[in-house]
């Protein structure tokens, strides 16, 4: 596994795509943070970064799906997906080291808001007025939401050989798994099925972790997630091999 891993950590690292997949993510959260108007905390007035971690799920639509899209469809149109199968690796071993060379890769794009995180720690008054408990609970609630993300664009990679198809439905899917079950919630007529589709949301979940509690619930339903899309890649492979 270590040496999928390796080959597609480098393999993202060597890409311009990614490059500016997060050149583009970190503009786009420094813009809605500092200068935008409607969600500027320097206009909102309080050193608080709820609003910041309310916005990068949404980046994150658009982020994740771009770094998995290459995964296993450009493997598939170039036919080097043969040779690596052909490889002693079961498919296991491939699609884990595809899916942490990715979140490697999400994380990386993460590192950089730290820095937003320090200026708004200095900007507090006093200095330091921020929710530290809050903060690290949003950070990983944000990870958690980027392996959901991930294990859903590694799938869509998997079951087709074009990269634009793979982005674009994987953007539809996660959308949909984020906050579709919210607004199908909010259905007039479905109001008794509110709670159950809400547990079904992603968004639901991230928010509980982002408060800084730990619910076992919210950790087996991320799990689950990550399972339930990685699975379907190792069904989609192991039929597309036989």
């Amino acid at each position: 596994m270590y040496a999928v891993f390796k080959r597609e950590l480098f393999s993202l690292l060597n890409s311009l795509m990614a490059y500016i997949t997060i050149g583009v993510f970190l503009l786009a959260a420094g813009l809605l943070l500092w200068f935008f108007p409607d969600t500027s905390i320097l206009d909102y007035g309080y050193a608080d970064l709820n609003g910041f971690f309310s916005l990068v799920p949404f980046l994150f639509l658009f982020l994740i799906p771009a770094i998995t899209m290459r995964a296993f469809a450009e493997e598939r149109r170039e036919g080097t997906y043969i040779l690596l199968a052909s490889r002693p690796l079961t498919d296991w071993q491939i699609i884990l080291g595809k899916y942490f060379a990715c979140l490697l890769i999400v994380a990386f794009a993460l590192l950089p808001t730290l820095i937003y995180v320090y200026s708004v720690y200095q900007l507090g008054l006093p200095q330091g007025n921020l929710d530290s408990g809050a903060t690290i609970g949003a950070y990983i609630g944000l990870m958690f939401l980027g392996a959901a993300f991930t294990a859903i664009g590694i799938f869509l990679s998997s079951v087709t050989k074009n990269q634009v198809v793979a982005f674009a439905i994987a953007v539809f899917i996660c959308f949909i798994a984020y906050s579709g079950f919210d607004a199908v919630a909010k259905i007039e007529g479905l109001s008794f099925l509110e709670s159950s589709l809400s547990f079904l949301s992603i968004n639901a979940h991230y928010t509980s972790v982002s408060r800084g509690v730990l619910d076992t619930r919210d950790l087996v339903y991320f799990i689950s997630m990550i399972a339930l899309f990685l699975g379907l890649t190792r069904y989609a492979l192991g039929g597309r091999k036989w």
